[in-house]
């Protein structure tokens, strides 16, 4: 498996998810994919995140780094900059010979991170433990 670059976009205290239901099983992953030949992964996950939810985003540090099938994949802080949510373009919306379930953009509560089955956990509880740290600043 090749490495993946991830977006973790915060807006309004909820964090932008797709929803996955594939083969009776609904989950959630973070937007972003594999990373192409001579892109960083910065440049990935900002191409990613256009192709799947339509929005354009500053990467800004990289929060964390996860072993994945044999690859490194990377989730980086985000900002909006332009676009529209929700408008992506990319392959898994358009190929419908992919059979790969649904992939539907969402926002989710930060709270619901770690109760909804959220991929990878790790993240999902680093995000919740920033966001908490954050908050009662």
């Amino acid at each position: 498996m090749r490495d993946r670059g991830s977006v973790i976009l915060i807006k309004n205290h909820k964090v932008a998810l797709i929803k996955r239901i594939r083969k009776d099983s609904t989950y959630y992953v973070f937007p972003g994919g594999g990373i192409e030949t001579g892109e960083t992964p910065e440049s990935a996950s900002k191409r990613e995140v256009l192709e799947e939810l339509g929005v354009e985003v500053k990467i800004n540090n990289c929060i964390s780094k996860v072993n994945y099938r044999g690859g490194v994949q990377y989730f980086f802080l985000a900002e909006l900059i332009g676009g529209t949510f929700g408008s992506g373009q990319g392959e898994e919306y358009t190929d419908v010979d992919r059979d790969r379930g649904t992939y539907i953009p969402i926002w989710m509560d930060i709270e619901e991170l770690v109760r909804a089955d959220v991929k990878p956990k790790e993240v999902a509880f680093k995000i919740s433990n920033l966001f908490n740290n954050t908050k009662s600043e």
